[in-house]
């Protein structure tokens, strides 16, 4: 199990700050889509952070049980 983290509006959306999920057979963008699809977050812009670093929304990288992976909200400041 991979843990999840939910930052901001992002947060608000999915009523939680964190949970797990299976991501057996998944990478960054299919996890993605699987959230927006569980939680509607269309309407928001999502950055991906994979273990601390920020990667593509559509990236191939394959996802394992041990990933954190966290939905941030856009970013302000510089």
């Amino acid at each position: 199990m991979a843990i999840l983290k939910y930052y901001g509006a992002i947060a608000e959306a999915t009523n939680c700050f964190e949970e797990q999920i299976s991501v057996t057979n998944l990478n960054v963008a299919d996890c993605v889509a699987l959230l927006n699809k569980k939680y509607n977050l269309n309407q928001i812009q999502v950055h991906v952070a994979l273990n601390k670093n920020l990667v593509e929304i559509d990236s191939a990288i394959k996802l394992k049980d041990s990933d954190e992976i966290a939905l941030l909200p856009p970013f302000a400041g510089g």
